[in-house]
């Protein structure tokens, strides 16, 4: 089963090309769809200046990152700990885009280079959601996901919402992992499954739905003259 990090930046703009860099990167660690607390957060001195509108997003002073290590001296720790993983970003092309442009920097390849894939999980929820909000904090909204801790944008803090709206988005995963946890460690026989704690909405047809279907099975049976195998059953 393959690791999954949950990955968010902050940065000094919006521009990897036009110069800004990134001053925080958060990471949180999942496994089995479970966060396992084996989180990364690093502060980092960009050298430069954040713009004032970055600054408004995530308050993140200038003054504080002067003494942060720059990204080239966690480069092969942050390396090391995405290798092979799936590394899952909100607005993935944004983020990616910076990394990419810090690991040519530093003298090391894209991060496509070393990781499982990325996941864009905006591309997710616009699938999930067509038309409608899907920023992380509506995403929060929508799945009941709690942000009130979230006044400015931090990279850890938002990796760390991401991760639950993630498994959220995926819940319908959940079923395929009880059977691969079967699979893996039944040997032949398998662990036994208490499906009495599933509790499944019952849908009951209404009296226009049954109407409808029993034109449709009249037509058929009208049309294979009068030889539906169902009609025999219910008179037998």
């Amino acid at each position: 089963m393959t690791r999954q990090i949950v990955l968010d930046t902050e940065t000094t703009g919006l521009s990897a090309e036009g110069g800004d860099r990134i001053i925080e990167i958060g990471c949180v660690e999942l496994f089995a769809r479970k966060r396992t607390g084996n989180n990364k957060h690093y502060y980092l001195n960009p050298e430069r200046e954040s713009h004032e509108d970055a600054l408004k997003v995530h308050g993140i002073s200038n003054e504080f990152l002067l003494d942060k290590p720059k990204f080239a001296a966690v480069a092969p720790e942050l390396i090391e700990y995405l290798r092979d993983a799936e590394i899952i970003i909100h607005n993935a092309a944004f983020d990616v885009g910076f990394l990419n442009k810090e690991l040519e920097l530093a003298g090391h390849p894209p991060l496509q280079h070393f990781v499982a894939c990325v996941t864009d999980t905006l591309a997710m929820a616009k699938e999930l959601f067509p038309g409608k909000r899907n920023s992380l904090d509506a995403l929060c909204d929508r799945l009941g996901v709690d942000n009130s801790s979230r006044t400015l944008h931090g990279a850890l803090l938002d990796a760390e919402l991401l991760a639950e709206v993630y498994i959220h988005l995926t819940r319908g995963q959940d079923a395929l992992l009880i059977l691969d946890e079967v699979q893996e460690g039944s040997g032949t026989g398998g662990a036994r499954i208490d499906l009495r704690g599933f509790a499944l909405p019952v849908l009951r047809a209404s009296a226009q739905e049954i109407a409808a279907h029993e034109e449709i099975l009249a037509q058929i049976d009208k049309a294979s003259g009068g030889k539906t195998v169902w009609r025999a059953l219910q008179s037998s």
